[in-house]
């Protein structure tokens, strides 16, 4: 997923150079606001990647 936000993000960079090279204020500030909320969501990815813990293969009880 992270991977996948990384591209998203490199993608609404090159829409808002695009954007600002033709002057499109409003643009800009909806790519802005899409930016700011792809990193959070990234960051929060990144937090529960660092967060999981592994217990292992639970047991199967034998009769």
């Amino acid at each position: 997923m992270i991977h996948r936000l990384n591209d998203i993000e490199t993608d609404l960079q090159q829409r808002r150079n695009r954007a600002y090279d033709e002057g499109w204020l409003g643009e800009i500030e909806g790519i802005d606001l899409t930016l700011t909320f792809l990193r959070r969501k990234r960051d929060e990815a990144g937090r529960l990647v660092s967060r999981t813990t592994a217990f292992g293969t639970p047991e199967v009880p034998t009769r």
